[in-house]
């Protein structure tokens, strides 16, 4: 059975929230950000499914149980003029890893850029998380040495914002 083969790929729906919610803490799990981790269900129901939607998921299951998932929203950039996807967050369940689900995950993403006119795919990597980097350079992705990330949020938002 081909990698392709035991696994199936369809967007997420309100009713998959909970299902989105615990993939993204096996996630923070994982990565050992699990403190980190504020939103809940009913924030990826308000926005993910809203209108207008601010994220869009794929989901990968075998089975019909969920062991992936993509999650992404669109961007533009202002420089090119075109439409890209920033993908906020790829995760593989530990049965399903060295499968090639990731790679399948990516390409599944790189059709939903595709078919909705993006010209690009970002995305940023904890800069500790180097199997990850090396993961997504052998998908074709090149490390952007002429950009920082920058952030700004919580009470240091409000405080620029004028609001504290």
């Amino acid at each position: 059975m081909t990698a392709a083969s035991q696994f199936t790929f369809r967007k997420a729906t309100s009713a998959d929230v909970d299902t989105i919610h615990t993939l993204i803490l096996e996630l923070a799990t994982a990565t050992g950000e699990l403190h980190r981790v504020t939103g809940t269900p009913a924030d990826f129901l308000e926005h993910g499914f809203g209108n207008p939607p601010a994220f869009e998921v794929i989901l990968a299951e075998r089975d019909s149980i969920a062991v992936g998932m993509a999650l992404y929203f669109f961007t533009f950039s202002t420089w090119w003029g075109r439409p890209g996807l920033y993908l906020q967050d790829l995760v593989v369940v530990d049965s399903a890893r060295g499968q090639g689900l990731g790679t399948l995950l990516m390409e599944e993403t790189a059709r939903a850029a595709v078919a909705a006119g993006a010209t690009h795919i970002r995305l940023s990597v904890d800069a500790a998380n180097d199997r990850a980097q090396s993961f997504y350079e052998r998908c074709g992705l090149t490390e952007c040495t002429d950009e920082q990330l920058y952030m700004i949020a919580k009470d240091k938002l409000d405080t620029l914002a004028g609001l504290s």
